[in-house]
Protein backbone atom coordinates (compact mmCIF):
# COMPACT_ATOMS: atom_id res chain seq x y z
CA UNK A 1 0.00 0.00 0.00
CA UNK A 2 1.77 3.50 -0.68
CA UNK A 3 1.47 6.12 1.25
CA UNK A 4 0.99 9.84 0.62
CA UNK A 5 2.70 12.85 2.66
CA UNK A 6 -0.22 15.50 2.78
CA UNK A 7 0.76 18.41 5.25
CA UNK A 8 -1.28 21.49 4.96
CA UNK A 9 -0.80 24.59 3.91
CA UNK A 10 0.39 26.64 6.62
CA UNK A 11 -0.77 30.04 5.53
CA UNK A 12 -4.66 28.39 4.48
CA UNK A 13 -4.57 26.36 7.76
CA UNK A 14 -3.72 29.93 10.09
CA UNK A 15 -5.74 31.78 8.04
CA UNK A 16 -8.64 28.79 8.77
CA UNK A 17 -8.12 28.63 12.99
CA UNK A 18 -9.04 32.11 13.31
CA UNK A 19 -12.89 31.06 12.40
CA UNK A 20 -12.97 29.15 15.29
CA UNK A 21 -15.47 31.49 17.13
CA UNK A 22 -13.33 33.07 19.67
CA UNK A 23 -14.65 36.84 20.81
CA UNK A 24 -11.96 39.03 22.63
CA UNK A 25 -13.04 38.12 26.31
CA UNK A 26 -12.99 33.90 25.61
CA UNK A 27 -9.55 34.45 24.21
CA UNK A 28 -8.22 36.41 26.79
CA UNK A 29 -10.09 33.58 28.97
CA UNK A 30 -7.38 31.28 27.44
CA UNK A 31 -4.56 33.42 27.97
CA UNK A 32 -5.46 33.53 31.69
CA UNK A 33 -5.68 29.63 31.34
CA UNK A 34 -2.19 28.96 30.51
CA UNK A 35 -0.94 31.67 33.28
CA UNK A 36 -2.63 29.78 35.84
CA UNK A 37 -1.09 26.52 34.93
CA UNK A 38 2.59 28.42 35.20
CA UNK A 39 1.38 29.02 38.73
CA UNK A 40 0.96 33.04 38.47
CA UNK A 41 -0.33 34.39 41.37
CA UNK A 42 -1.18 37.80 39.24
CA UNK A 43 -1.99 38.50 35.71
CA UNK A 44 -2.30 42.13 34.48
CA UNK A 45 -4.19 42.59 30.95
CA UNK A 46 -3.50 46.16 29.21
CA UNK A 47 -5.65 47.06 26.18
CA UNK A 48 -3.66 49.98 24.84
CA UNK A 49 -6.34 52.45 22.18
CA UNK A 50 -3.80 53.86 19.32
CA UNK A 51 -6.34 53.67 15.74
CA UNK A 52 -4.46 51.14 13.48
CA UNK A 53 -1.83 50.73 15.82
CA UNK A 54 -3.26 49.52 19.08
CA UNK A 55 -2.61 46.50 21.16
CA UNK A 56 -2.91 43.96 23.78
CA UNK A 57 -0.95 42.46 26.12
CA UNK A 58 -0.77 39.81 29.12
CA UNK A 59 1.38 39.57 31.40
CA UNK A 60 1.61 36.76 34.58
CA UNK A 61 4.26 36.19 37.08
CA UNK A 62 4.42 32.24 36.10
CA UNK A 63 7.33 29.89 36.11
CA UNK A 64 8.22 31.64 32.74
CA UNK A 65 9.67 29.40 30.15
CA UNK A 66 13.13 28.51 28.49
CA UNK A 67 13.94 28.84 24.48
CA UNK A 68 13.29 25.26 24.14
CA UNK A 69 10.00 25.12 26.08
CA UNK A 70 8.86 28.57 24.25
CA UNK A 71 9.44 26.77 21.14
CA UNK A 72 7.08 23.86 21.92
CA UNK A 73 4.15 26.20 23.26
CA UNK A 74 4.27 27.84 19.88
CA UNK A 75 4.06 25.34 17.91
CA UNK A 76 0.37 24.10 17.03
CA UNK A 77 -1.10 21.10 18.56
CA UNK A 78 1.67 21.33 20.96
CA UNK A 79 0.55 18.50 23.26
CA UNK A 80 -1.28 15.10 22.20
CA UNK A 81 -4.80 15.88 23.88
CA UNK A 82 -5.05 12.49 24.40
CA UNK A 83 -2.44 12.86 27.16
CA UNK A 84 -2.83 12.68 30.93
CA UNK A 85 -2.36 16.10 32.12
CA UNK A 86 -1.65 17.17 36.30
CA UNK A 87 -4.30 18.02 37.84
CA UNK A 88 -4.72 21.11 37.85
CA UNK A 89 -3.99 22.07 34.26
CA UNK A 90 -6.78 23.63 32.47
CA UNK A 91 -4.96 23.11 29.03
CA UNK A 92 -5.42 20.22 26.59
CA UNK A 93 -5.04 20.51 22.75
CA UNK A 94 -2.36 22.60 22.60
CA UNK A 95 -4.05 24.91 20.49
CA UNK A 96 -5.28 27.21 23.13
CA UNK A 97 -2.43 30.36 23.02
CA UNK A 98 -2.06 30.27 18.92
CA UNK A 99 -6.02 30.06 17.81
CA UNK A 100 -6.77 32.47 21.16
CA UNK A 101 -4.31 34.91 19.20
CA UNK A 102 -4.69 34.60 15.60
CA UNK A 103 -8.66 34.83 16.11
CA UNK A 104 -8.04 38.25 17.48
CA UNK A 105 -4.63 39.63 16.01
CA UNK A 106 -2.42 38.55 12.94
CA UNK A 107 0.97 39.08 15.10
CA UNK A 108 1.17 37.32 18.04
CA UNK A 109 4.85 37.61 20.11
CA UNK A 110 5.40 35.55 23.41
CA UNK A 111 8.75 36.36 26.01
CA UNK A 112 9.29 34.75 28.72
CA UNK A 113 11.76 34.30 31.39
CA UNK A 114 12.60 31.60 34.08
CA UNK A 115 14.04 31.70 37.22
CA UNK A 116 16.25 34.98 36.35
CA UNK A 117 17.52 33.27 33.46
CA UNK A 118 17.57 35.34 29.84
CA UNK A 119 14.59 36.76 28.50
CA UNK A 120 13.52 34.58 25.22
CA UNK A 121 11.27 36.08 22.36
CA UNK A 122 9.19 34.56 19.47
CA UNK A 123 6.63 35.63 16.98
CA UNK A 124 4.32 34.61 14.65
CA UNK A 125 3.05 37.39 11.93
CA UNK A 126 0.19 35.82 10.09
CA UNK A 127 1.26 38.78 7.13
CA UNK A 128 4.42 36.98 7.07
CA UNK A 129 3.74 33.63 6.53
CA UNK A 130 4.74 32.12 2.82
CA UNK A 131 7.36 35.12 2.22
CA UNK A 132 10.43 33.73 4.15
CA UNK A 133 11.60 31.23 1.21
CA UNK A 134 12.38 27.91 2.45
CA UNK A 135 10.36 27.98 5.51
CA UNK A 136 6.58 27.25 5.37
CA UNK A 137 5.91 28.08 8.98
CA UNK A 138 7.87 30.88 9.89
CA UNK A 139 8.56 31.70 13.56
CA UNK A 140 10.45 34.49 13.61
CA UNK A 141 12.81 35.26 17.04
CA UNK A 142 12.18 38.66 18.61
CA UNK A 143 9.22 41.30 19.08
CA UNK A 144 8.63 43.32 15.58
CA UNK A 145 11.08 46.56 14.78
CA UNK A 146 9.46 49.15 17.20
CA UNK A 147 7.85 47.08 19.45
CA UNK A 148 10.52 46.01 21.74
CA UNK A 149 9.04 48.70 24.68
CA UNK A 150 6.33 46.44 25.09
CA UNK A 151 8.02 43.43 26.38
CA UNK A 152 10.60 45.69 28.64
CA UNK A 153 8.60 44.91 31.72
CA UNK A 154 9.99 41.34 31.73
CA UNK A 155 13.51 42.41 32.25
CA UNK A 156 12.45 43.90 35.70
CA UNK A 157 10.84 39.83 36.73
CA UNK A 158 12.33 37.20 38.01
CA UNK A 159 10.08 35.39 36.25
CA UNK A 160 7.11 35.47 33.93
CA UNK A 161 5.84 35.30 30.66
CA UNK A 162 4.28 38.57 28.28
CA UNK A 163 1.94 37.74 25.61
CA UNK A 164 1.46 40.52 22.72
CA UNK A 165 -1.10 40.48 20.24
CA UNK A 166 -0.61 43.79 17.43
CA UNK A 167 -2.46 44.15 14.04
CA UNK A 168 -5.44 43.59 16.06
CA UNK A 169 -7.63 43.31 12.11
CA UNK A 170 -10.64 41.66 14.26
CA UNK A 171 -11.19 43.86 17.05
CA UNK A 172 -10.11 47.10 15.53
CA UNK A 173 -12.15 47.03 12.36
CA UNK A 174 -13.52 49.83 10.21
CA UNK A 175 -15.70 52.33 12.46
CA UNK A 176 -14.17 51.06 15.97
CA UNK A 177 -13.32 53.60 18.03
CA UNK A 178 -11.96 54.90 21.50
CA UNK A 179 -15.58 54.49 22.92
CA UNK A 180 -15.38 51.11 21.50
CA UNK A 181 -12.73 50.14 22.85
CA UNK A 182 -13.86 51.25 26.15
CA UNK A 183 -17.07 49.29 26.23
CA UNK A 184 -14.80 46.14 24.86
CA UNK A 185 -12.85 46.47 27.94
CA UNK A 186 -15.90 46.43 30.25
CA UNK A 187 -17.27 43.41 28.24
CA UNK A 188 -14.13 41.71 29.32
CA UNK A 189 -14.01 42.62 32.25
CA UNK A 190 -17.66 41.20 32.91
CA UNK A 191 -16.98 37.88 31.42
CA UNK A 192 -13.74 37.21 33.25
CA UNK A 193 -14.93 38.69 36.47
CA UNK A 194 -17.48 35.56 36.02
CA UNK A 195 -15.04 33.04 34.41
CA UNK A 196 -12.65 33.44 36.73
CA UNK A 197 -14.86 34.08 40.18
CA UNK A 198 -13.51 30.94 42.04
CA UNK A 199 -9.72 32.05 41.49
CA UNK A 200 -10.52 35.46 42.42
CA UNK A 201 -12.93 35.21 45.33
CA UNK A 202 -11.44 34.46 49.70
CA UNK A 203 -9.35 36.19 51.76
CA UNK A 204 -6.79 35.25 50.17
CA UNK A 205 -7.63 34.89 45.99
CA UNK A 206 -5.89 32.04 43.94
CA UNK A 207 -5.32 34.95 41.82
CA UNK A 208 -5.24 38.48 41.39
CA UNK A 209 -6.74 40.21 37.79
CA UNK A 210 -6.04 43.44 36.53
CA UNK A 211 -7.51 44.25 33.52
CA UNK A 212 -5.99 47.78 32.96
CA UNK A 213 -4.58 49.15 36.01
CA UNK A 214 -8.01 48.14 37.80
CA UNK A 215 -8.65 44.87 40.06
CA UNK A 216 -11.35 42.30 38.49
CA UNK A 217 -13.80 41.79 41.04
CA UNK A 218 -15.58 38.54 40.99
CA UNK A 219 -19.12 37.82 40.21
CA UNK A 220 -20.74 35.05 42.38
CA UNK A 221 -23.61 33.30 40.81
CA UNK A 222 -25.00 31.84 43.63
CA UNK A 223 -25.09 34.70 46.22
CA UNK A 224 -23.75 32.13 48.65
CA UNK A 225 -24.56 32.64 52.26
CA UNK A 226 -27.54 34.96 51.20
CA UNK A 227 -30.60 34.97 54.03
CA UNK A 228 -32.90 34.98 50.94
CA UNK A 229 -32.14 31.87 49.41
CA UNK A 230 -34.95 29.34 48.72
CA UNK A 231 -32.26 26.57 48.22
CA UNK A 232 -28.49 26.15 48.29
CA UNK A 233 -28.42 22.63 48.54
CA UNK A 234 -25.52 20.20 50.31
CA UNK A 235 -22.50 19.13 47.78
CA UNK A 236 -23.72 15.88 46.21
CA UNK A 237 -20.82 13.51 44.37
CA UNK A 238 -22.26 12.01 41.01
CA UNK A 239 -22.29 8.37 41.27
CA UNK A 240 -20.63 5.90 38.48
CA UNK A 241 -18.02 9.21 38.49
CA UNK A 242 -14.52 10.17 39.59
CA UNK A 243 -14.79 13.63 41.08
CA UNK A 244 -17.62 15.00 39.48
CA UNK A 245 -19.83 16.90 41.98
CA UNK A 246 -22.57 19.42 41.90
CA UNK A 247 -24.77 22.01 44.22
CA UNK A 248 -27.74 23.36 43.88
CA UNK A 249 -28.92 26.85 44.29
CA UNK A 250 -32.01 28.97 43.82
CA UNK A 251 -31.75 32.63 44.30
CA UNK A 252 -33.86 34.93 46.35
CA UNK A 253 -36.63 36.80 44.17
CA UNK A 254 -35.89 40.01 42.95
CA UNK A 255 -38.18 41.69 45.52
CA UNK A 256 -35.83 40.07 48.45
CA UNK A 257 -32.78 42.01 47.41
CA UNK A 258 -31.48 45.42 46.99
CA UNK A 259 -31.09 47.27 43.82
CA UNK A 260 -27.26 47.03 43.55
CA UNK A 261 -28.10 43.17 44.47
CA UNK A 262 -30.70 43.06 41.77
CA UNK A 263 -28.21 44.02 38.92
CA UNK A 264 -25.27 41.72 39.98
CA UNK A 265 -26.89 38.87 40.63
CA UNK A 266 -28.49 38.81 37.21
CA UNK A 267 -25.30 38.27 35.83
CA UNK A 268 -23.86 39.15 32.27
CA UNK A 269 -26.35 37.25 30.05
CA UNK A 270 -29.50 38.66 32.23
CA UNK A 271 -32.02 36.57 34.87
CA UNK A 272 -33.01 34.34 32.11
CA UNK A 273 -29.96 33.23 30.16
CA UNK A 274 -27.85 32.73 33.20
CA UNK A 275 -30.40 30.00 34.46
CA UNK A 276 -29.62 26.56 35.01
CA UNK A 277 -26.41 24.58 35.06
CA UNK A 278 -22.55 26.52 35.60
CA UNK A 279 -19.68 23.76 34.80
CA UNK A 280 -16.60 24.22 35.88
CA UNK A 281 -13.31 22.37 35.34
CA UNK A 282 -10.57 22.65 37.80
CA UNK A 283 -12.93 25.68 39.20
CA UNK A 284 -12.23 27.23 36.02
CA UNK A 285 -15.87 28.37 34.36
CA UNK A 286 -16.60 26.87 31.15
CA UNK A 287 -20.14 27.57 30.93
CA UNK A 288 -22.76 30.07 32.40
CA UNK A 289 -26.57 28.82 32.13
CA UNK A 290 -27.69 25.84 30.71
CA UNK A 291 -30.10 22.85 30.83
CA UNK A 292 -27.55 20.46 29.11
CA UNK A 293 -29.94 19.27 26.75
CA UNK A 294 -32.13 17.96 29.73
CA UNK A 295 -35.78 17.93 29.59
CA UNK A 296 -39.29 16.27 30.21
CA UNK A 297 -41.31 13.60 27.97
CA UNK A 298 -38.25 14.30 25.04
CA UNK A 299 -38.27 17.88 24.88
CA UNK A 300 -35.33 19.94 26.45
CA UNK A 301 -36.33 22.73 29.00
CA UNK A 302 -35.76 26.16 27.57
CA UNK A 303 -34.41 29.19 29.79
CA UNK A 304 -37.59 31.04 30.86
CA UNK A 305 -38.96 33.48 33.49
CA UNK A 306 -40.36 30.99 35.70
CA UNK A 307 -37.01 28.72 36.53
CA UNK A 308 -34.53 31.84 36.43
CA UNK A 309 -33.78 31.59 39.71
CA UNK A 310 -32.26 28.04 39.69
CA UNK A 311 -28.55 27.84 38.61
CA UNK A 312 -26.60 24.33 39.34
CA UNK A 313 -22.74 24.86 40.21
CA UNK A 314 -21.25 21.27 38.26
CA UNK A 315 -17.84 20.00 38.95
CA UNK A 316 -15.50 18.25 36.64
CA UNK A 317 -11.85 17.19 36.65
CA UNK A 318 -9.63 17.76 33.13
CA UNK A 319 -9.77 13.86 33.27
CA UNK A 320 -13.45 13.85 31.86
CA UNK A 321 -12.84 16.34 28.85
CA UNK A 322 -13.43 13.40 26.67
CA UNK A 323 -16.79 12.09 28.32
CA UNK A 324 -18.14 16.09 28.54
CA UNK A 325 -17.24 16.65 24.89
CA UNK A 326 -15.25 19.80 25.98
CA UNK A 327 -14.24 21.89 22.71
CA UNK A 328 -11.28 23.90 21.97
CA UNK A 329 -13.10 27.15 22.76
CA UNK A 330 -14.03 25.41 26.30
CA UNK A 331 -17.25 26.44 26.07
CA UNK A 332 -19.62 23.86 25.51
CA UNK A 333 -20.16 20.76 27.20
CA UNK A 334 -22.34 17.75 27.30
CA UNK A 335 -22.85 15.19 30.10
CA UNK A 336 -22.00 11.41 29.51
CA UNK A 337 -25.70 9.60 28.88
CA UNK A 338 -25.14 7.41 32.04
CA UNK A 339 -24.98 10.89 34.08
CA UNK A 340 -27.72 12.04 32.58
CA UNK A 341 -30.90 10.87 35.02
CA UNK A 342 -28.85 12.13 38.07
CA UNK A 343 -28.45 15.47 36.68
CA UNK A 344 -32.04 15.47 35.99
CA UNK A 345 -33.48 14.76 39.61
CA UNK A 346 -31.20 17.50 40.52
CA UNK A 347 -32.05 20.18 37.87
CA UNK A 348 -35.75 19.08 38.84
CA UNK A 349 -35.70 19.94 42.32
CA UNK A 350 -33.88 23.68 41.22
CA UNK A 351 -36.08 23.98 39.10
CA UNK A 352 -39.52 23.26 41.13
CA UNK A 353 -38.42 24.84 44.27
CA UNK A 354 -37.41 28.31 41.70
CA UNK A 355 -40.47 27.84 40.28
CA UNK A 356 -42.08 28.66 43.68
CA UNK A 357 -40.45 31.04 44.55
CA UNK A 358 -41.29 33.14 41.11
CA UNK A 359 -44.80 32.33 41.71
CA UNK A 360 -44.59 33.50 45.58
CA UNK A 361 -44.29 37.16 44.11
CA UNK A 362 -48.35 36.89 43.15
CA UNK A 363 -48.76 35.08 46.18
CA UNK A 364 -51.18 32.20 44.63
CA UNK A 365 -52.58 29.44 47.29
CA UNK A 366 -54.46 26.79 45.91
CA UNK A 367 -58.34 26.72 45.79
CA UNK A 368 -58.82 24.16 48.57
CA UNK A 369 -56.69 25.29 50.81
CA UNK A 370 -55.50 28.16 53.02
CA UNK A 371 -52.29 28.90 55.71
CA UNK A 372 -53.41 28.91 59.14
CA UNK A 373 -50.58 31.08 60.02
CA UNK A 374 -50.96 33.54 57.56
CA UNK A 375 -54.29 35.31 56.00
CA UNK A 376 -55.11 33.69 52.84
CA UNK A 377 -54.20 34.49 49.08
CA UNK A 378 -56.49 37.06 47.49
CA UNK A 379 -55.84 34.77 44.65
CA UNK A 380 -56.73 31.16 43.75
CA UNK A 381 -55.45 28.87 40.32
CA UNK A 382 -57.83 26.80 39.07
CA UNK A 383 -57.18 23.61 36.49
CA UNK A 384 -59.31 21.92 34.37
CA UNK A 385 -59.57 20.25 31.11
CA UNK A 386 -60.73 23.82 29.82
CA UNK A 387 -57.01 25.24 30.85
CA UNK A 388 -56.33 27.39 33.95
CA UNK A 389 -57.85 30.51 35.59
CA UNK A 390 -57.41 32.79 38.43
CA UNK A 391 -60.08 33.57 40.77
CA UNK A 392 -60.21 35.91 43.69
CA UNK A 393 -60.80 34.54 46.53
CA UNK A 394 -64.16 34.90 47.89
CA UNK A 395 -63.40 33.64 51.25
CA UNK A 396 -60.52 36.20 51.71
CA UNK A 397 -60.73 38.01 54.84
CA UNK A 398 -60.99 41.47 52.90
CA UNK A 399 -63.03 40.31 50.15
CA UNK A 400 -65.34 38.37 52.59
CA UNK A 401 -66.14 41.22 54.96
CA UNK A 402 -67.03 43.29 52.60
CA UNK A 403 -69.38 41.41 50.92
CA UNK A 404 -70.89 40.68 54.06
CA UNK A 405 -71.54 44.49 54.66
CA UNK A 406 -72.32 45.14 51.00
CA UNK A 407 -76.16 45.05 51.36
CA UNK A 408 -77.95 45.72 48.28
CA UNK A 409 -74.20 46.44 46.08
CA UNK A 410 -73.14 42.78 46.81
CA UNK A 411 -74.21 41.46 43.29
CA UNK A 412 -72.75 44.83 41.55
CA UNK A 413 -69.59 43.70 43.82
CA UNK A 414 -69.30 40.27 42.63
CA UNK A 415 -69.88 41.49 38.96
CA UNK A 416 -66.79 43.61 39.21
CA UNK A 417 -64.80 41.07 40.74
CA UNK A 418 -65.62 38.79 37.73
CA UNK A 419 -65.05 41.54 35.55
CA UNK A 420 -61.32 42.15 36.90
CA UNK A 421 -61.09 38.05 36.63
CA UNK A 422 -61.97 37.66 33.14
CA UNK A 423 -60.21 40.79 32.10
CA UNK A 424 -56.52 40.50 33.21
CA UNK A 425 -54.46 40.83 30.90
CA UNK A 426 -52.21 38.35 30.81
CA UNK A 427 -50.49 38.04 27.30
CA UNK A 428 -49.41 42.11 28.12
CA UNK A 429 -48.11 41.05 31.61
CA UNK A 430 -46.22 37.94 30.21
CA UNK A 431 -44.97 40.61 26.96
CA UNK A 432 -43.75 43.38 29.12
CA UNK A 433 -42.23 40.71 31.20
CA UNK A 434 -40.17 38.69 28.86
CA UNK A 435 -39.31 42.22 27.27
CA UNK A 436 -38.10 44.31 30.48
CA UNK A 437 -36.26 41.03 31.31
CA UNK A 438 -38.05 41.30 34.79
CA UNK A 439 -41.35 40.94 36.42
CA UNK A 440 -43.60 43.82 36.73
CA UNK A 441 -43.67 45.18 40.19
CA UNK A 442 -46.26 43.93 42.78
CA UNK A 443 -46.04 43.62 46.79
CA UNK A 444 -46.17 47.08 47.44
CA UNK A 445 -42.69 47.29 45.88
CA UNK A 446 -41.68 51.31 46.07
CA UNK A 447 -45.24 52.45 47.51
CA UNK A 448 -44.96 55.04 50.13
CA UNK A 449 -46.14 53.90 53.80
CA UNK A 450 -49.48 55.98 53.83
CA UNK A 451 -50.98 53.68 51.03
CA UNK A 452 -49.66 50.51 52.51
CA UNK A 453 -51.21 51.55 55.65
CA UNK A 454 -54.69 52.32 53.92
CA UNK A 455 -55.03 48.56 52.61
CA UNK A 456 -53.12 46.79 55.68
CA UNK A 457 -55.77 48.64 58.13
CA UNK A 458 -58.81 47.94 56.14
CA UNK A 459 -57.21 43.76 56.62
CA UNK A 460 -56.94 44.55 60.51
CA UNK A 461 -60.76 45.71 60.37
CA UNK A 462 -61.33 42.66 58.48
CA UNK A 463 -59.81 40.24 61.30
CA UNK A 464 -60.95 41.97 63.98
CA UNK A 465 -64.47 43.15 63.73
CA UNK A 466 -65.46 40.64 61.02
CA UNK A 467 -63.34 37.08 61.59
CA UNK A 468 -63.39 38.05 65.46
CA UNK A 469 -59.34 37.84 65.98
CA UNK A 470 -57.94 39.89 68.99
CA UNK A 471 -55.72 42.72 67.58
CA UNK A 472 -53.12 40.91 69.09
CA UNK A 473 -53.78 37.86 66.58
CA UNK A 474 -54.54 39.96 64.00
CA UNK A 475 -51.12 41.66 64.07
CA UNK A 476 -49.53 38.42 64.35
CA UNK A 477 -51.47 36.92 61.45
CA UNK A 478 -50.64 39.85 59.10
CA UNK A 479 -46.97 39.86 60.26
CA UNK A 480 -46.85 36.24 58.68
CA UNK A 481 -48.72 37.39 55.36
CA UNK A 482 -47.10 38.49 52.32
CA UNK A 483 -46.46 41.37 51.58
CA UNK A 484 -47.14 42.51 54.55
CA UNK A 485 -44.38 40.71 56.39
CA UNK A 486 -42.23 43.05 54.51
CA UNK A 487 -44.23 45.79 56.67
CA UNK A 488 -43.71 44.72 60.34
CA UNK A 489 -43.11 48.37 61.96
CA UNK A 490 -46.41 49.03 60.38
CA UNK A 491 -47.68 46.05 61.29
CA UNK A 492 -47.31 46.82 64.79
CA UNK A 493 -48.42 50.19 65.02
CA UNK A 494 -52.35 48.97 64.11
CA UNK A 495 -55.07 49.49 66.51
CA UNK A 496 -58.66 48.71 66.52
CA UNK A 497 -60.46 52.08 64.94
CA UNK A 498 -62.93 53.98 67.46
CA UNK A 499 -66.05 53.77 65.70
CA UNK A 500 -68.23 56.07 68.17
Amino acid sequence: MSVRNAPPHAGAMLESLRGLGYAPATALADLIDNSISANSREVSIHLEWAGPESWVRVVDDGDGMDDRTLETGMRLGARDPKAERAASDLGRFGLGLKTASFSQARRLTVASRKNGGPVVCLRWDLSLVGQEPGTEWPLFEGPAPGSEHLIAPLVKMEHGTIVLWENLDRIVTDGFNATDMIELVDRIEAHLAMTFHRFLDGPQPDLRLLLNSREVKPWDPYLVGHPGKALESPVYRILHTTGVTAQGHVLPHRDMLKPAEQEVAAGPGGWTQQEGFYVYRNKRLLLAGSWLGLGDGGKPWSCDEAHRLARIRLDIPNSADADWKINVLKSTASPPVRLRSQLHRLASEARDTARRVFAHRGYITPASGTRSSAVAGAWQVRRSVQGTSYRIARDHDLVASILNRAGPVKSDILSLLRLIEETVPVQRIWLDTTEDKETPRTGFVGAPDNEVMETLSSMFEALVTFRGLSPTEARERLGRTPPFDRHLDLVSALEVKDRQ
